[in-house]
């Protein structure tokens, strides 16, 4: 069993990796060769492009790494639901757009494993904070 030396956390854009920040300094303080993590990534989320990805690095002690990838934030997945560039700067009182319930529910479960929630219900809960915060209605119905 291989000793871990730290875990990275970050969000990339799926099958864009680059040497450059963040991926190149927060690897490279590692000793990790950064081109072999580069291609690797871009070759594994290739069929995603598009998205943004949260990716959890595994760096071990011998200068290896693994890595897993996890679905696009909530955020993301809204403002690609919506067609949105971002969220609103003042989410109370500016609204930029309405989610309907199957977008929310559909959303919910493709994010499902990635959520900490037992039910589909506390995970629609979980989405629908989100887009509460970005100044996104929920339509009731």
């Amino acid at each position: 069993m291989k000793k871990v030396k730290t875990i990275i956390k970050l969000n990339i854009a799926a099958g864009e990796a680059t040497a450059a920040p963040p991926v190149g300094p927060a690897l490279g303080q590692h000793g990790l060769p950064i081109m072999d993590f580069v291609k690797t990534f871009n070759e594994r989320t290739a069929d995603q492009k598009g998205n943004v990805l949260p990716v959890v690095i595994t760096v071990f002690e011998d200068r290896t790494f693994s890595f897993i990838t996890k679905k696009p934030p909530v955020a993301e997945s809204i403002k690609k639901a919506l067609s949105l560039g971002k969220g609103s700067g003042i989410p109370n009182r500016d609204k930029v757009g309405k989610l309907t319930k199957e977008q929310l529910h559909k959303i919910a479960q493709d994010k499902m494993e990635d959520l900490n929630a037992n039910t589909l219900e506390a995970a629609e809960n979980i989405v629908a904070g989100t887009a509460r915060s970005m100044g996104v209605e929920i339509e009731n119905g």
